[in-house]
């Protein structure tokens, strides 16, 4: 792992401010960027964070949450943080996959499929994922599961006979391998951006939770909905390295401790969301169906594919996650 080159001016500035917070009595005012609709529940919980911070803290810090990419697009969040343009943000870990291999843990497919064994894969994760972090110039402040992953498909498919050609809207290289097994073209595009790229034909096919179908209503461009469950990718708050470290020890204590009560919060609205978002995708139109034996078994073959690589590339540190996660 490299480390990163520190400090940037920025992150100078940021971290004099936090060590600074609340000295003269004043609060002090974090912006925290966010990809996902402000209706989409990590946003949502990006509120119920913020709150719980200003009440853990005793109102030393204050965030304000720009969700929808308002503040600063998906793919510029991290570099954002880490660079102290903003002190705080969210992203999806995996993201950032391509820089950090082992940061691909969440998106290993068939592996961890339900809400339970997901907790346990982030259990044996944790902490090499926060060492990586470090070495990002980031600390995770908490972690939340989307639903399962399924496809989306503006026709029937049965198996990899019916998606060649097809346009797949990838969103991390997990995604954009998959695509490419199946004979698609990946293209990339932010939650943000979806709507717009299926209205126009940049994609006409992705793979994601009901919550994002949900969220962007895509029955009204696409007409299948696929249940795979292939994996359940997290969402993940994070802070600058030195703005954290500027903190003293009772205000670090009181964000994490509104951190950990909304990651809780987060991952149990999560699970009781799932099975919603496919009635309502069932309900606006789609076919909303469990894949068929053919294409999962498709699926499943790339799946132990795409495991086999990520533990080429993350290395001792990728399987002793997966030797941890499958020793419990």
């Amino acid at each position: 792992m490299k480390t990163l080159t520190k400090l940037g001016t920025a992150a100078v500035v940021a971290s004099f401010a936090a060590g600074a917070a609340f000295a003269d009595g004043h609060a002090q005012k974090w912006d925290m960027p966010m990809a996902y609709a402000a209706t989409n529940f990590h946003s949502e919980h990006g509120v119920i964070f913020a709150d719980k911070v200003r009440e853990h803290t005793g109102g030393a810090i204050d965030i304000t949450v720009h969700a929808g990419g308002s503040l600063f697009g998906g793919g510029d969040i991290k570099r954002a943080i880490q660079t102290g343009q903003v002190p705080i943000g969210e992203r999806f870990m995996s993201a950032h996959a391509n820089e950090a291999p082992l940061l691909g843990w969440d998106n290993l497919p068939f592996i961890a499929t339900t809400y339970e064994d997901n907790a346990k894969l982030w259990a044996a994760a944790k902490d090499t994922v926060n060492a990586q972090l470090a070495d990002l110039n980031l600390v995770a402040l908490y972690t939340c599961p989307w639903p399962g992953q399924g496809f989306y498909f503006n026709k029937e498919v049965a198996s990899s006979a019916d998606t060649q050609g097809i346009k797949f809207r990838s969103y991390n290289s997990a995604t954009a391998t998959f695509a490419e097994e199946l004979g698609m073209i990946p293209v990339q595009i932010e939650a943000a951006e979806l709507s717009q790229a299926l209205a126009t034909g940049v994609a006409s096919a992705f793979i994601s939770s009901g919550s994002t179908g949900y969220d962007r209503k895509v029955w009204e461009h696409l007409s299948h909905y696929y249940k795979v469950n292939a994996w359940l990718p997290r969402n993940y708050v994070m802070v600058n390295t030195q703005v954290w470290e500027g903190l003293d020890a009772e205000v670090q204590a009181g964000v994490q401790k509104a951190a950990d009560e909304t990651a809780a919060a987060c991952a149990a609205k999560s699970a009781e969301l799932a099975n919603f978002y496919f009635d309502e995708l069932a309900k606006n139109g789609m076919s909303v169906e469990d894949a068929g034996p053919e294409f999962l078994a498709e699926l499943e073959k790339i799946g132990a594919k795409m495991t086999a690589e990520w533990l080429e590339t993350a290395g001792a540190d990728g399987k002793a996650i997966l030797d941890a996660y499958n020793a419990n």
